[in-house]
């Protein structure tokens, strides 16, 4: 048995030891084994730590714990404390982030784009056309994973599309492994364990009560560096991923739909208030991520019909060739050039169609 991930559950299980303070407490004593071999009066002296925290603690019942250990064993579970390096790094960045997941599939967590899609339960044949041809757009991107959470209606699609183009998918859910929410969703929740994964923040046992939903939905806002809300009500999970996923400072964007349709009015409203930016195709998400990537045959066509260019021009459009979509203050540091030079060279280039602006003072070649 693994004794650092025995005190890693059991620190999860401890009454009134949340997230933040877990995570406090293992900064304080280097492990989750160092904190329950700490004495009344080294606990103390963390901030908030009252005695009814340090009881609990001092107390702890470890019978649990192993039936967890033999659970994970048994099911080939990879628990992720969060300073394991597997832990999706994105995360940690959020203030409430899990101390420990648990997950089962084959994704890298840590992939370098990361896409949340949420949506209604209760989809309209528009939303649905939305969100598959939304995914089939991202068919040809290396490096991408769609996380949504496994519920009926647009999640639903959003993993089966995603399986369906090849992309990994990752289904976030709102209890433990050893069940699926639901059941009609267990054939595909097969399948993305060997195309994507599952994960959760729930032991075994956690039925998906109602309180679960915005816990799961706060893992799939943090993980992500955007979120795409397809078809939403005024209320519910969708918005409120939405509103978490601002305050994380991820993007969202949003489909809009038409005036007075219920189905569409979260969406429109998230719009209106400028909390997600207005999206159509996969290709507005992808621009405005700086992620559109041309392909290499274009390049080499491209640089052969550049010879003419003056040489801080050429040396621009080596980088772009080179680096694909690149940001105005790397083009500075890599060209080492003037400010006013590169700005120049950087207006002819676009002025002739060679290059294009992109939201956040990203360039490309056209």
């Amino acid at each position: 048995m693994n004794q650092e991930l025995f005190y890693q559950i059991a620190l999860t299980m401890v009454p009134q030891i949340g997230n933040v303070y877990a995570r406090s407490l293992v900064e304080k004593f280097g492990s989750a084994s160092g904190v329950f071999k700490a004495k009344a009066k080294q606990l103390g002296l963390i901030e908030g730590m009252g005695k009814v925290r340090i009881d609990s603690i001092l107390k702890f019942d470890f019978k649990e714990v192993e039936n967890e250990i033999r659970f994970i064993e048994k099911h080939h579970i990879q628990p992720l404390f969060f300073n394991d390096p597997a832990y999706p790094q994105k995360l940690l960045h959020c203030y409430d982030s899990p101390v420990l997941l648990f997950y089962k599939g084959t994704a890298d967590l840590n992939t370098r784009r990361i896409m949340g899609i949420v949506g209604t339960r209760n989809q309209s044949e528009y939303g649905k056309n939305m969100c598959e041809n939304f995914i089939e757009g991202l068919r040809e991107m290396e490096e991408i994973i769609i996380v949504s959470g496994l519920a009926f209606g647009v999640d639903t699609i959003a993993h089966k599309n995603s399986l369906k183009n090849g992309l990994k998918t990752v289904g976030v859910l709102a209890h433990g492994l050893d069940r699926i929410y639901p059941v009609e969703n267990k054939a595909m929740a097969k399948e993305m364990i060997q195309n994507g994964g599952l994960l959760t923040e729930f032991r075994s046992g956690t039925i998906p009560d109602k309180m679960n939903f915005p816990n799961r939905n706060r893992i799939v806002a943090g993980m992500c560096d955007c979120i795409i809300v397809v078809e939403s009500g005024k209320k519910g999970g969708s918005l409120i991923t939405a509103e978490i996923a601002n305050g994380y400072n991820r993007d969202v964007f949003a489909f809009p739909g038409r005036v007075g349709d219920i189905k569409s009015e979260g969406c429109n409203y998230l719009i209106k208030t400028n909390k997600a930016a207005l999206v159509t195709s996969a290709e507005d998400v992808l621009q405005n991520m700086g992620w559109s990537e041309k392909k290499k045959i274009t390049r080499k066509v491209q640089r052969e019909l550049f010879i003419d260019l003056a040489e801080d021009e050429r040396m621009i459009v080596k980088i772009l060739t080179d680096h694909g979509p690149i940001h105005l203050d790397e083009l500075y540091l890599q060209t080492e050039l003037n400010g006013s030079v590169v700005a120049k060279a950087l207006l002819t280039l676009e002025m002739q169609g060679i290059i294009k602006v992109l939201p956040g003072r990203l360039y490309e070649l056209s």
